[in-house]
């Protein structure tokens, strides 16, 4: 046997013999629907949404201060929380004693619907019929970097694909000149990092793309200069040339990802540019996102951004804003996070709805966990009327994409501790995403190192009060 052959695995065999990854995925999600007759329409179920816009505010919002009204915190407030609440839970900074904080603004009902929303966030207030809230959403993780790795990975640990790698490798992207999984970040520093959004075992192409706010939206795609158009496909075709040469000899996958990927660059060239030119753009639109036409890394900018890629066939757009990690001051730092986010999440929703794209466009807003009932302060990290780490309970919001608007599902006790009524877990929201992009998340797999992985691993259920 040649030393060639021996470098080839089983995927890089089906791929010399003209089976690609894409088609084995295919052909084992649509193997049923083959069995029972069925057409193949390269989904499990039909798809009430094509694309997602995925709000996520890292640091973790205190749900007690924005969604989740609690009387009974106003009357114990300063008072040690009950020993029989907080029995066997962990805490990142605080004891589990320390003493309840009450919730730092005034609420309201809003709509038809009635949903409770605090007054530092207006704009959204004025949409929520157009929202469904989930109050009773938990996690496994307390820490920062792997809860929000978790949110986005299905795992902890970093290495596993990000939740837009997974619906670009099983749907595809319906953009040919943009990437279908892009990534726009604004605020302050992530924890998670790049593991947010990486490809992890599956094929490159399904990598998330980070776009700049200003300037080139991604570095070193611009042409050099000096280099002309014709020039420099004659340089691309010969890169893809020898690519191909050594595809064929020895299958590796990372190859075929690397020729897409200079083709990909060169089709964005033109693209990218133009997609950062708002000038399109009227007064008004640009008015009710609250930003000017030169503004830069705006969360507000990053939301009509999102909806300009969706309109371009972007899959999956996730916006990261950072800074809600409110362990001093939680009122402090809740006015200026919602003042930066408030009228870009509306105007989003109004933005959608107003092309007729809210209905199979799906946006979901959430942080990685939420804040404890207890205050946090410490003299030493010179900490005052803060909420630590709560990954027991906290609220998540959805819109569009054939998510029943106007509800609030799932109730936490009175205190704001621990879910009481539809608990709903983190794998229960990633199923219920790929749900409505017509995709079981139990069989959209991908086998690694010997076993079939899943975004959700072995958990997760759709919220079925959220569908329908």
């Amino acid at each position: 046997m040649s030393h060639a052959l021996k470098q080839i695995t089983r995927r890089q065999l089906f791929q010399q013999c003209g089976v690609g990854l894409g088609k084995i995925s295919l052909a084992s999600m649509l193997a049923s629907d083959l069995a029972a007759g069925e057409p193949l329409s390269g989904l499990h179920h039909p798809a009430k949404a094509k694309r997602v816009i995925y709000l996520f505010m890292a640091g973790a919002p205190s749900q007690l201060d924005l969604f989740d009204y609690k009387p009974k915190l106003v009357e114990l407030e300063g008072k040690p929380i009950p020993p029989s609440v907080i029995a066997g839970q962990r805490y990142a900074f605080i004891q589990p004693d320390a003493a309840v904080l009450s919730p730092r603004f005034k609420f309201a009902q809003h709509g038809e619907s009635g949903a409770q929303v605090s007054e530092v966030m207006p704009h959204l207030a004025g949409v929520v019929d157009d929202i469904a809230f989930i109050r009773s959403v938990h996690t496994d993780q307390f820490n920062h970097a792997p809860a929000q790795i978790f949110v986005n990975t299905g795992s902890g640990l970093p290495g596993r694909p990000a939740m837009g790698s997974w619906l670009t490798y099983g749907l595809g992207s319906e953009a040919d000149d943009l990437p279908g999984f892009v990534v726009l970040k604004s605020g302050d520093s992530l924890s998670g990092g790049a593991a947010m959004w990486g490809n992890g075992f599956l094929p490159g192409e399904y990598q998330g793309v980070p776009f700049r706010a200003s300037g080139d939206p991604i570095l070193h795609v611009a042409t050099p200069e000096g280099i002309s158009e014709p020039s420099q496909r004659a340089t691309l075709d010969l890169l893809a040339k020898l690519n191909r040469k050594r595809l064929d000899t020895v299958g590796i996958d990372d190859i075929a990802s690397r020729i897409e990927s200079y083709e990909m660059a060169y089709r964005m060239q033109s693209r990218a540019p133009e997609l950062m030119d708002f000038s399109d753009e009227s007064d008004d639109t640009l008015a009710m996102y609250g930003m000017a036409r030169d503004d830069a890394g705006s969360f507000s900018k990053n939301c009509l951004l999102a909806r300009r890629l969706v309109q371009r066939g972007v899959r999956f757009v996730q916006l990261y804003h950072a800074g809600w990690d409110h362990h001093s001051n939680v009122e402090g730092g809740l006015r200026g996070q919602c003042k930066q986010t408030d009228q870009g999440c509306a105007a989003l929703l109004k933005d959608l709805k107003r092309l007729g794209m809210l209905d199979d466009t799906l946006v979901v807003w959430g942080g990685e966990f939420g804040r404890t009932p207890m205050v946090e302060a410490s003299a030493a990290l010179g900490r005052t009327l803060g909420r630590d780490h709560h990954p027991q309970a906290y609220t998540m919001w959805m819109a569009g994409g054939g998510i029943r608007p106007g509800q609030t599902i799932g109730q936490t006790d009175e205190l704001g501790f621990h879910p009481v009524e539809d608990p709903v877990h983190v794998h229960d929201i990633q199923a219920t995403i790929l749900h409505q992009l017509g995709i079981n998340h139990e069989r959209l797999t991908f086998t690694y190192a010997g076993r079939a992985f899943r975004l959700t691993d072995v958990h997760g259920h759709v919220v079925k009060k959220l569908v329908g």
